[in-house]
């Protein structure tokens, strides 16, 4: 089955950045986790013996035509209805799901420290669905009966598929035919203009598309690995149209994408180029308070700012909005964050300082891995087996156009990892304070994705607890990206909230209660609350001092 955006979008655009990506899983450590199972095969040949004969005793099964087994049946890999139909098949997919079921039962019952099973756990699947009969030519029907119906052509185009993958994607697989879209004309299309312009940013302001305004404005603040234009794709699912929609003037932070030169730029320095990007938005506004908004990455740097700006006294932030960011991660967050060791990190650390960044291809070769199923298998199929070009979608696009790390952002965001400073009892010091979110008691308003594997909610859910304020929290359903582009009218939208904020997430779960609709909603409420009075509308854009420079997106977007 060809790909379409409907069947990838969701999983495939879950992947902006998380800890796990920054430091990805060295090949060392994957080799030491074959080892370790190796070594448990050993010491405890007991385990294994027994998952072996069921193993025998099920192909004979298999042999004999008599074996239940069958894939999940939400495992799209095996729709097509060859795989029950054909015995030649249907014995081959028995035989690899067996391979399976006994290997993963192995793997429980072989004792190991629980850690050490997870990594085992995220290894053998590695190599498991790698050997999954889809990701060949033979023993995929689908793209069989492709090649006999084409008469070849599928194949040839396949190769030519694979060929420009191996010259132009660095041999990954493509993910998104971008041929459609073009940045500023089809995407980030709201109008507005860069106000002010540093070596660091872009500060944009888009044009009110109501009579009256609120006088508080916001500022939304994206993440340094991808470019900002995430919350302006197509116009029915832009959070910028959305807010200028609902009367609030709406400024942007595009980042530049940094070269070897900026190598030295750390959150420092990042912190401090907020501050004086919201000096000029003030400025502009003629006010004195604003809001703000950061989403993972730059919800991290937000949360600096905002304890930077405590620390000096300094109440220019009125409420501040948190999206799909995790400030108190943990290695079990998720079975990859087990490969988070110290020795990974730092590894990690001395990759980019080498070479000066951290590179979006990296980046985004690291992400794949993590799910390969959904980000390389999927399209290996697709692109190679099947022919067919990669899916034209604007999410996947934006997720493809990725950035490059500085060496010292990326240690920076390494070092949040190890030192916990977000945590009461870090006293961890930050442009020469102490970090200390209990001191941020603006109001707060977060949100996280149900199904988000790049910032789980339930770690989502602990910055609660980090606060001094009072927050607000919203569960979204979908994943990373999808959970935020979540527009009224939407009908598979959902979201859950609750009144009360016990410890755990779980326990918050089971109090929470479900909303069908769009949580942009509430959103506009909450600022609304803490957004001042309504004014008319400024004729134009920026100030006598800060006058409007190139019109957005800018020019940051296209570094």
């Amino acid at each position: 089955m060809a790909l379409t955006p409907e069947s990838v979008g969701q999983k495939a655009s879950e992947t902006p950045t998380a800890v796990n990506s920054l430091v990805g899983f060295r090949r060392g450590e994957v080799v030491k986790s074959i080892g370790l199972l190796a070594g448990y095969a050993a010491k405890q040949p007991r385990p294994f013996a027994k998952h072996l004969r069921n193993y025998g005793k099920e192909m004979l099964e298999i042999a004999k035509g008599t074996s239940e087994l069958a894939p999940h049946a939400k495992d799209r890999r095996f729709k097509d209805p060859t795989w029950s139909e054909n015995p030649l098949y249907k014995r081959g997919l028995q035989s690899w799901l067996a391979m399976r079921r006994e290997l993963n039962g192995w793997i429980a019952d072989s004792g190991m420290h629980p850690a050490d099973q997870s990594r085992a756990q995220f290894v053998l699947d590695l190599v498991v669905d790698s050997l999954a009969p889809t990701n060949t030519l033979l023993g995929n029907p689908a793209a069989m009966k492709k090649l006999y119906e084409t008469g070849g052509r599928s194949l040839l185009k396949g190769l030519q598929n694979a060929y420009d993958d191996l010259r132009h994607n660095g041999g990954m697989p493509s993910q998104v035919d971008g041929r459609p879209f073009k940045v500023g004309e089809n995407l980030a299309t709201s109008k507005g203009a860069v106000v002010y312009k540093d070596e660091m940013l872009e500060l944009l302001q888009y044009e009110p598309t109501t009579d009256e305004v609120y006088k508080t404005p916001i500022l939304i603040i994206p993440p340094q690995i991808n470019k900002f234009y995430a919350n302006d794709l197509a116009p029915n699912k832009s959070i910028v149209r959305f807010l200028a929609s609902r009367g609030y003037q709406v400024f942007a932070v595009s980042w530049r994408n940094p070269t070897r030169q900026h190598s030295h730029w750390g959150l420092e320095n990042y912190v401090q180029a907020l501050i004086e990007a919201t000096d000029v938005m003030r400025k502009i506004c003629r006010v004195q308070r604003i809001n703000i908004s950061g989403a993972c990455s730059g919800g991290i740097t937000m949360a600096l700012l905002l304890s930077e700006l405590a620390a000096r006294g300094d109440n220019r932030v009125n409420s501040f909005t948190q999206m799909v960011c995790v400030l108190d991660g943990k290695k079990t967050d998720s079975e990859v964050g087990l490969f988070v060791t110290d020795g990974a990190i730092e590894a990690a650390r001395k990759n980019s300082r080498k070479k000066g960044i951290l590179s979006g291809e990296e980046l985004s070769r690291s992400f794949a891995w993590m799910r390969p199923n959904d980000l390389i298998w999927n399209y290996v199929v697709n692109n190679y087996l099947l022919g067919e070009d990669p899916p034209p979608f604007d999410v996947l696009f934006w997720n493809n156009d990725s950035t490059n790390l500085p060496a010292q952002l990326h240690s920076d965001y390494l070092d949040i990892f190890s030192d916990k400073r977000f945590r009461a009892d870090s006293e961890v010091e930050f442009m020469g304070h102490i970090v200390d979110l209990k001191s941020v008691t603006q109001d707060g308003f977060m949100v996280a994705g149900v199904t988000d594997h790049i910032t789980p909610w339930k770690a989502c859910y602990r910055n609660i607890g980090l606060f001094g304020g009072q927050i607000d929290f919203v569960l979204s359903n979908s994943g990373h990206l999808q959970a935020l582009l979540n527009p009224p009218g939407n009908p598979k939208s959902q979201y859950f909230i609750s009144d009360d904020y016990p410890e755990t997430a779980d326990e918050w779960m089971g109090k929470a209660k479900p909303v069908q609709d769009s949580w942009w909603p509430r959103w506009d409420s909450f600022l609304s609350e803490r957004s001042g009075e309504l004014k008319k509308s400024p004729r134009s854009l920026g100030s006598k001092n800060y006058p409007p420079l190139v019109k957005a997106p800018g020019e940051y977007v296209f570094t």
